[in-house]
């Protein structure tokens, strides 16, 4: 039997930097985002015993080989050896959008394939136990210096606020009115840059800006727009809270350049100004910065001149995942 985890990817739209140790554990951090209705697919086939290889992984290269330790894959070598998976696989990952493009698609594999891994073994976890275990996997395991916004949003799909407070998460969904989330749905688009990064440097330099305190006053105001943000998506007129929250998107983007030198580049100034002058309330660049997607805030009434305005752009309208990290079988 073919088994497949599908993970959604996500936006983020407020709090990002305070959702790394180095800041929540010193203050409160908090984040709000998004799943998105692009995925992450990892699919696991298990394998006869008579084949000459015990692990054959597709993705953007192909690898057979018959010891865990000869795998690759960072991620999914450290995680099968984690969880101690004995059996011959097949394994194959698609993803709907490009990797290193700021929408949490390394924490989303991480998530997709822990779960898989967990469905193989016929294990249960809960969403909260299945985020935290991605974040285990990440910065313990792997060494990377990662937030902890993205494991959550994945894990739990939905439009969120995490809080990370005394080293505890605590999950607080967005109440919205129906005809403010569909006014927000209808509004949100992605632009590619064009760049694919890796998130490595500017978020070096953005850790070692926070260790080092320099940048605490910005990562404050972030934050404040995070609380600020949950109460105007809760908001009863859809036009007002559209507006709003595009002019906040906006002022983060302001203070989120200011956090590294490497966030943005003119290039992506340049066509997230084009974005404004075409209509957009606001926007900002997913991710740690540096190219990916731009998330911009259009009013449903402007999308069409919009949409003929930036049509030398690629843009990619995005919905609202409710699910998170799911379990397919064929």
């Amino acid at each position: 039997m073919l088994i497949t985890s599908r993970t959604p990817l996500r936006v983020s739209f407020f709090g990002g930097g305070t959702d790394y140790p180095e800041y929540f554990s010193r203050f409160p951090g908090a984040v709000v985002g998004m799943a998105i209705n692009k995925y992450i697919y990892i699919s696991a086939l298990r394998l006869a015993t008579f084949i000459d290889y015990k692990y054959r992984l597709s993705y953007s290269r192909l690898e057979n080989t018959t010891r865990i330790e000869d795998i690759q894959h960072p991620v999914i070598r450290e995680v099968l050896k984690y969880y101690k998976v004995d059996e011959a696989l097949d394994m194959s990952v698609i993803a709907d959008l490009p990797a290193s493009s700021g929408l949490g698609s390394s924490s989303a594999f991480t998530v997709g394939l822990i779960n898989l891994v967990k469905a193989l073994k016929a294990e249960q976890m809960t969403r909260l136990d299945l985020g935290l275990a991605a974040i285990h996997a990440e910065r313990e395991l792997l060494s990377d210096s990662v937030g902890v916004q993205d494991q959550l949003h994945a894990a739990f799909g939905g439009l969120n606020r995490f809080d990370f407070v005394d080293g505890r998460i605590r999950i607080s969904p967005v109440q919205m009115h129906s005809d403010s989330q569909n006014m927000l749905l209808s509004s949100l688009v992605l632009i590619y840059t064009g760049i694919q990064r890796s998130a490595s440097a500017t978020v070096k330099e953005q850790i070692e800006a926070t260790r080092e305190r320099k940048v605490d006053r910005e990562l404050g105001e972030l934050l404040a727009l995070t609380t600020q943000a949950v109460e105007v998506l809760e908001g009863s007129d859809p036009e007002r809270m559209l507006a709003t929250f595009g002019a906040m998107m906006h002022e983060g983007w302001m203070i989120k350049r200011s956090l590294s030198t490497k966030v943005s580049t003119p290039e992506i100034n340049e066509l997230y100004d084009a974005a404004i002058e075409a209509g957009a309330y606001g926007g900002k660049l997913c991710g740690a910065g540096g190219g990916g997607f731009l998330l911009m805030v259009i009013p449903p009434e402007r999308r069409a001149a919009f949409n003929e305005r930036m049509q030398k752009a690629f843009l990619i309208p995005i919905d609202m995942d409710r699910q998170g990290s799911a379990i397919l079988q064929n």
